[in-house]
């Protein structure tokens, strides 16, 4: 069963990479659902949780460019282990404020943007370093289990957290995370691979830093696939702002209900990319891309239409499963296309869309809530994307990757 699912995780490297993952991207949840409450708590509102969320991701759209070029220059095993090393500064600040009772919405807000920061430095470099721990016959099965990771830690984080929300508040909650962070940057220090990019010594160095956006925009299928992740992102993936107010006024979760959520799209999503595992062929990655894509538009309207939290839990891991695995399978597809020479800043290219397009839309969603209502935030761009999906299977270049997967003519060109 482990060689079958797990092969990539009889590499050394990457089980500390994996564990590191996991440990950080945990916190990084956690994180999450206590700031939401708590700034929901403290202010009353969905419009300061919209902006405590937009501050911290939208770092994701200002950071991974300069980090993605470190992460070709410097030795990505120490920039890996220095962003961890900041979160866990940070948060340890923020749990004191907690716990002294000198917390305001404002607060949080700053809180979460340095947090952003760190967080999206620390995820271009993980795209870099991942290739380079496990043999290319395993890539994709290195790719979907740190994609476990990623999107599975939204239940352990969250899972975790909920009973802490429930009895002792934020402030044990941000210790908890803390922990996680510190163990994430011991993780990454075990790790004994040396790893670094290419830069073009006849080049200057803004030159360099453009080389990731030119490959992007001027290849014939990394710019469609991009612009696809983009709105993916942006329509179905930005609805944390709206758990909060979806859970105490339509679900009557409370705190814990908001929990429970988040803990159901993990789920979901750990299942969704370990399914990924095992797959081989192509031709049947291409056309789960597809299918995923329309499963992740449809998928929030079940959550959108529950009125009562089992339902709106088994919609959840649905948006969770479809979601995650889309997007595990569409960084499949660019780390076979992009060279490592130039894959940290690439991937931070990947990584700036899909941050913009989160945090910007997690703020409209959470300034609109109050007025419009969660329900309609969630139908109305699921639909959209469905839409959208549709139309780009007329175009070619994705055309041919949903139905043969086919990537070596666009890593050719």
């Amino acid at each position: 069963m482990a060689d079958r699912y797990l092969p990539a995780l009889q590499h050394s490297d990457f089980r500390y990479l994996w564990a590191s993952s996991l440990s950080g991207g945990s916190a990084a949840w956690a994180l999450i659902v206590a700031r939401g409450w708590l700034v929901f708590e403290l202010s009353g509102s969905s419009l300061w949780v919209g902006l405590t969320t937009f501050a911290a991701m939208i770092p994701l759209f200002l950071v991974p460019p300069v980090a993605g070029f470190l992460a070709d220059r410097f030795e990505r095993r120490r920039l890996l282990t220095l962003a961890y090393a900041i979160q866990f500064v940070q948060v340890a600040g923020l749990a004191i404020l907690a716990l002294t009772g000198l917390i305001e919405p404002w607060t949080l807000v700053v809180f979460a943007f340095a947090n952003g920061i760190a967080r999206a430095a620390q995820m271009p470099v993980t795209q870099a370093l991942l290739p380079n721990v496990v043999p290319r016959e395993r890539l994709l099965n290195a790719i979907a289990l740190n994609a476990a990771t990623l999107h599975g830690s939204r239940l352990v984080g969250a899972g975790l957290i909920a009973p802490l929300l429930a009895t002792s508040g934020a402030g044990p909650a941000f210790i908890l995370c803390t922990g996680f962070y510190a163990l994430a940057m011991l993780l990454t220090l075990r790790i004994r691979t040396s790893s670094t990019g290419e830069m073009d010594r006849t080049k200057s160095g803004v030159q360099n830093f453009l080389v990731g956006m030119r490959y992007v925009y001027s290849h014939p299928l990394v710019l469609p696939l991009v612009v696809v992740i983009f709105l993916h992102c942006a329509l179905t993936m930005s609805f944390e702002s709206l758990l909060p107010v979806l859970s105490a006024e339509k679900l009557g979760g409370g705190d814990a209900g908001f929990s429970y959520l988040m803990m159901a799209v993990g789920a979901g999503a750990l299942v969704g990319v370990l399914s990924l595992a095992t797959i081989q062929s192509p031709q049947t990655r291409g056309r789960l891309l597809l299918l995923t894509g329309l499963a992740s538009g449809v998928a929030p309207l079940g959550l959108a239409v529950s009125t009562s939290l089992v339902p709106a839990l088994a919609s959840a891991a649905l948006m969770g499963g479809s979601q995650a695995a889309f997007m595990a399978l569409t960084a499949t597809f660019l780390q076979a296309i992009v060279p490592d020479a130039i894959r940290g800043r690439v991937m931070s290219i990947y990584l700036w869309h899909i941050g913009g397009m989160m945090a910007s839309f997690n703020l409209a969603n959470g300034a609109l809530a109050d007025t419009v209502g969660a329900p309609v935030l969630l139908i109305a761009p699921g639909l959209l994307f469905v839409g959208i999906i549709g139309f780009s299977v007329s175009k070619e270049a994705l055309r041919q990757l949903y139905a043969r997967g086919a990537v070596a003519m666009a890593t050719a060109s």
